[in-house]
């Protein structure tokens, strides 16, 4: 059902026939990379946080060798990074954990786009099972995600 309203968010863009599904699991970033044949740097991960207000999610899709900077999600949202845990990552995201991505999640998640991912000319991320992902550059992720803003909360690799 997850993969079928992503598929459905990503119609409204002209996008649903781009997505690809897989026959090995791409739950994990080194899954994804493996099934897809990329680097693992360009899967572009949606990561699900507590929102500021009760029964809401901050997602914050980055680049797949990124690591969430704290001190920087603390500062542009205002508040301590705590991941979703259990029911409240399909509850809140609409998504079950390995295919939360940002495409078709409900008004409780509020997607954020991290400029990790501009160093590749195109990312894959998840379309809403541990299975199935879609190429974009991050013009077109930009687009239908429906102008999602970008930040920075992220570190790179050194």
């Amino acid at each position: 059902m997850s993969l079928e309203i992503a598929r459905a968010h990503l119609a409204a863009h002209g996008r649903a026939e781009d997505i690809v599904v897989t026959t090995e699991s791409s739950a994990t970033v080194e899954l994804a990379a493996a099934a897809l044949g990329v680097e693992p740097a360009r899967i572009a991960k949606t990561l699900s946080f507590r929102g500021p207000e009760p029964d809401t999610a901050v997602l914050v899709v980055m680049a797949g060798d990124a690591r969430l900077d704290n001190s920087a999600f603390k500062r542009e949202f205002g508040l301590k990074a705590s991941m979703l845990k259990g029911d409240d990552v399909e509850r809140l995201t609409g998504h079950e954990p390995g295919g939360v991505c940002p495409f078709g999640n409900p008004d409780s998640a509020t997607v954020y786009l991290d400029t990790s991912m501009r160093r590749f000319p195109s990312v894959f991320p998840a379309c809403g099972t541990g299975n199935s992902a879609i190429e974009l550059t991050c013009e077109e992720l930009e687009k239908v995600t429906d102008g999602a803003p970008w930040v920075t909360v992220s570190k790179l690799p050194e």
